[in-house]
């Protein structure tokens, strides 16, 4: 049995590849959406034309990558979704909650000091993880059956 995992939120820290890495030997696939931050905010407006208000291209920007978000949702077994601690992550959220809407199984990782603010996203969540490494074994819990040493 293998999995695909889609790997959502935060971009500013390597914890996708901290998963990636440890996941090293298991039967997993990742996916993401786009990191590489301006690109991410200005792929609308970089195809489809440029826009006079921030508003507008925010919006182009957010319809273009979520034709990858949805695709990657839609196709994963499990879904991280991580919450760093900088920023408003609103896209998190709504990814969190449209991943739950789709039944898929949901994984939040996120510091202690975020509980009350997310206790609605992880009360949908099979589980919350604070590091990395603890998704790494839940996910070689899942596939192996083993507890980690």
């Amino acid at each position: 049995m293998g999995l695909t995992v889609y790997l959502s939120g935060e971009i500013h820290t390597d914890w996708r590849e901290q998963i990636i890495e440890g996941a090293q030997g298991l039967d997993v696939t990742f996916a993401a959406p786009v990191t590489d931050h301006a690109a991410s905010d200005d792929c609308g407006v970089a195809i489809l034309g440029a826009e006079d208000s921030k508003f507008w291209h925010d919006r182009k920007g957010a319809q273009v990558n979520a034709i990858r978000t949805r695709k990657g949702i839609a196709d994963a077994d499990v879904v991280v979704v991580r919450f760093g601690d900088k920023y408003k992550q609103w896209n998190a959220a709504f990814d969190a909650g449209y991943a739950a809407a789709l039944g898929k199984s949901l994984i939040i990782l996120q510091p202690a000091e975020h509980d009350h603010a997310l206790k609605e996203v992880d009360a949908a969540a099979l589980a919350v993880a604070r590091q990395p490494r603890e998704v790494v074994e839940i996910l070689r819990y899942v596939l192996t059956g083993t507890l980690p040493a």
